[in-house]
């Protein structure tokens, strides 16, 4: 049966995957528990230097340079520890990676289009990781700032299984759990990998039966068959979308989360079932849980969040939206969404409010 071809995101991970990443992946894991059995102490530069040879690999010496550059800049930005400056380079360096001319340049660097996607990609990712690294620094206090080198800006920008595609760990997650030494035990880590080899298979068994089977997205990129369905069809259509595209990083995510796990870290959880939520806010806590962190700790309650007045509160929800819009791509579609996940949210939080007034409780 052949598949339906019109989700390019499961497409193009499922090719990277099968041709070099989860090679490279596999490569980690080796790396990893060898050092952990041997040489624990100095996991953290292992792991950093593995990252770095597997970007050098899969995306050559220009690409590597490129995300070494980005690290660099914001590290040097990060010094003078204001969190506007930080905030100000981090979005610059995202609007060079919509430069036309920027963008020529970078797709002559590699024979194929697949081959800069993936560079945009992991620059895109990369970029949130040296956002939450640079803004640690600038909070932290100067007794502190040796857990804050360079070097360890590198270990966790560079940490592979995380590298392309997330899922994103914030820098003080990331550094108290990796310079944690536990007791290691083969094992147990063994009995860890089966098991989520197990789940992970069966959840991209799912993800290629309904990939198959269903063509829910070539029916969304043809306009006839849409205006001929009923309201009860199209909703139908949009729960089964959803519902792919829920199964679909339970395998994007599962894969680097189980490393994580095998690294003696904590993951961020893995979605939640999208049939499992009612509501705006709940999918924006539970379905990306580390990009809910991200936004919550970075721009959320810096800018007042609902501590603030309720203008306050607006002003910091829609700055985060924007955010979210602008770091996806920053096309017209991708504002409309933000501006309506936006409305449900407020609307949902408005409502909350109005209900814990003591006069309305009192009527209920």
């Amino acid at each position: 049966i052949p598949q339906d071809p019109m989700d390019f995101e499961w497409s193009y991970w499922i090719e990277w995957g099968r041709e070099r990443i989860l090679w490279l992946l596999a490569g980690h894991l080796l790396v990893s528990q060898v050092s952990r059995i041997l040489v624990e102490k100095y996991k953290p530069w292992c792991l950093m230097v593995y990252g770095m040879a597997a970007c050098w690999l899969l995306l050559g010496v220009k690409g590597f340079a490129v995300i070494l550059f980005h690290a660099t800049v914001s590290f040097a930005v990060a010094q003078f520890q204001l969190s506007l400056l930080t905030w100000l380079c981090s979005l610059i360096l995202l609007f060079t990676l919509r430069i036309p001319a920027v963008e020529e340049a970078k797709r002559k660097w590699y024979d194929t289009e697949n081959e800069y996607y993936l560079l945009l990609f992991t620059v895109s990712v990369r970029c949130l990781f040296c956002t939450s690294f640079s803004l640690e620094y600038c909070w932290h206090a100067p007794a502190q700032k040796s857990s804050h080198s360079f070097l360890w800006m590198l270990a966790y920008v560079f940490y592979y299984p995380t590298f392309h595609n997330g899922p994103l760990l914030n820098f003080d997650e990331f550094s108290k759990q990796m310079r944690r030494q536990e007791a290691f035990s083969l094992k147990t880590n063994l009995s860890i990998l089966i098991m989520g080899i197990i789940r992970i298979f069966f959840w991209w068994c799912l993800a290629e039966l309904m990939i198959h089977l269903m063509y829910i997205h070539a029916l969304y990129s043809s306009a006839p068959p849409l205006e001929a369905a009923s309201y009860w069809a199209l909703g139908g259509l949009a729960l089964a979308q959803v519902l792919f595209f829920y199964v679909k990083y339970l395998v994007l995510y599962g894969v680097p989360a189980l490393l994580l796990q095998m690294d003696g870290l904590k993951p961020p959880a893995l979605p939640c079932c999208v049939s499992l939520m009612h509501s705006f806010t709940k999918m924006w806590r539970s379905f990306d849980v580390g990009l809910h962190r991200f936004l919550v700790r970075y721009i959320y309650v810096p800018m007042g969040g609902s501590q603030s007045s309720l203008l306050g509160t607006l002003f910091s929800t829609a700055l985060t939206f924007a955010f979210v819009s602008y770091w996806h791509g920053g096309q017209s579609y991708l504002w409309y969404w933000g501006a309506l996940n936006w409305l449900g949210v407020i609307t949902e939080n408005g409502v909350k409010r109005i209900l814990s007034v003591s006069l309305i409780q009192e009527l209920i």
